[in-house]
């Protein structure tokens, strides 16, 4: 499949016809076969040329981690970073180029442990970044750690006993931090992943999107209860913005509120109908009603909401720094380094 994207240049709109192919680098992909990253990699592939911009207008970064190699397989820029601090070095590329589309591509333990002040600073000041959260709940390029998200009594080479943390639910977090744009999506649904990837880059401010990505060699079957397809429909209910939560084999339950809690009801006993349940609002202004929807995770009892959570606008970092710069210099002039230089307090030193 291509699409074409029209740019336009010294010679007026010129219409560029881009293919997944054209973000496929010449390195060769090396992750263990059958590992979720590849899914993942694909649809990213298959959704850019849907976007309208051309290839030099993308950069990819990364920090450590299995989803960290994603730069080297996309044909565009990229940064493929140290630990934890992608955010950063996408902050300083968008703010020194906000014309461009930044991604930055990070997994469970790269974000949410050494990462974990970026990646919550990153959604409070809402850069106009993709961010793509690879959650397999386990350190896989370390060979099968415990991770943030791991559950409680997960047994791993560093947890022989079992875990006894608590896991991060990387949706809350992202409710909490004030993030504009929340989403979760699966590896093993790449028609709506590629959905929910197109909506994050649309979306004017910071877009986090956790996938639920299977390592098939450290933590193989993590999310199957989730992704394999007698289950799913038992256990997912898909975000639809005004549309009812109904789930189910054949969309026989729905999720009403009960207060401030969600709780599963029959539409097939007469007692409740679709009129009757949770109509989705991601663009609710306050985030209680997110936050509600992400904790759905935590009980055993609900299905796993996937899709947007939440889509609102807020001013954008880099354009109020923008605007920033653009005042001072209507108030104090034209910028003159030397002079800066020489000003308050000096010596000279000979």
């Amino acid at each position: 499949m291509s699409t074409q994207a029209t740019v336009t240049g010294s010679n007026g709109p010129t219409e560029l016809k881009l293919s997944k192919r054209d973000f496929e680098s010449d390195q060769e992909v090396r992750w263990c076969p059958g590992c979720g990253d590849y899914s993942i990699l694909a649809q990213v592939q298959r959704t850019l040329p849907k976007l309208n911009n051309p290839k030099e207008n993308y950069v990819f970064v990364s920090g450590i981690g299995c989803s960290s190699r994603f730069p080297y397989y996309m044909d565009t820029y990229g940064f493929h970073t140290i630990h934890g601090r992608a955010p950063a070095i996408a902050t300083g590329v968008k703010i020194t180029n906000p014309e461009l589309s930044v991604w930055v591509a990070t997994g469970d333990g790269d974000a949410l442990s050494i990462g974990g002040n970026h990646f919550i600073h990153l959604l409070r000041k809402n850069l106009d970044i993709n961010l793509i959260l690879f959650n397999n709940r386990i350190y896989g390029l370390t060979k099968g750690q415990y991770s943030p998200t791991s559950e409680v009594g997960k047994v791993t080479k560093s947890t022989p006993f079992g875990s006894i943390d608590h896991p991060f639910n990387p949706v809350s977090m992202a409710v909490g931090a004030g993030a504009t744009f929340i989403a979760r999506a699966m590896d093993r649904d790449p028609a709506h992943l590629q959905t929910v990837i197109q909506k994050a880059h649309d979306h004017k401010g910071t877009s986090f999107v956790e996938v639920f990505q299977n390592c098939n060699i450290f933590n193989d079957g993590a999310w199957a209860k989730y992704t394999d397809k007698q289950s799913k429909p038992d256990n997912v209910v898909y975000l639809e913005h005004g549309k009812p939560l109904v789930f189910g084999p054949n969309r026989e339950k729905g999720i009403r509120l009960d207060g401030f809690k969600p709780v599963v009801v029959s539409l097939t006993n007469g007692t409740y109908s679709e009129d009757d349940l949770l109509i989705h609002d991601e663009a609710q202004p306050n985030s209680t009603y997110a936050y509600i929807m992400s904790h759905m995770m935590d009980d055993p009892e609900l299905p796993v909401p996937v899709g947007v959570f939440r889509s609102v606008e807020k001013v954008c970092y880099e354009d109020a720094l923008m605007g920033q710069v653009e005042a001072a210099k209507k108030r104090f002039g034209k910028p003159d380094l030397q002079a800066l230089l020489e000003s308050g307090d000096t010596w000279e030193v000979k």
